[in-house]
């Protein structure tokens, strides 16, 4: 068996899963009944497994929080950029950058905070640009300033 799946520790997977499953299109896996701190979810997002694993001191897994996140955040493309952000601010996520339209890149991302300490930046591609095009314009902006 080969793949890839993303890790994560929170504070309670299965209060983890209830909002993802409020903010994007979810499919669960394996999700487990166990007491708090035992217990793990798989999921998959656009075709992305994930894996949480509640937090369990006792093991070492300490969950990042809303006033300690750490520097990992998952880019996720999402149809409607707006949809999906209003779902999040809805279901109780911190706004750490509003809707930002990069007409120029033919993008529009935002990033917010959840409750278990992840940062999520959602991503709606308008125009497809190459890397070629994508560094061309860096350089012409870059070169403008």
């Amino acid at each position: 068996m080969i793949g890839v799946e993303i890790d994560m520790v929170v504070s309670d997977s299965l209060k983890a899963l209830k909002l993802y499953e409020n903010i994007f299109d979810i499919e669960p896996i394996e999700v487990t009944s166990f007491p708090e701190g035992e217990n793990e979810v798989i999921f998959s997002l656009y075709g992305v497994h994930f894996h949480m694993l509640d937090e369990n001191p006792e093991f070492q897994m300490k969950a990042p929080t809303m006033d300690d996140p750490k520097s990992i955040w998952f880019n996720i493309m999402v149809p409607d950029i707006e949809e999906t952000f209003s779902k999040a601010i809805k279901a109780g996520c911190k706004v750490i950058q509003a809707i930002t339209e990069i007409p120029d890149y033919g993008v529009a991302n935002a990033i917010f905070l959840d409750s278990f300490g992840y940062m999520w930046m959602v991503h709606q591609v308008y125009k497809k640009l190459s890397f070629e095009e994508r560094t061309r314009l860096w350089e012409e902006k870059k070169g403008s300033i």
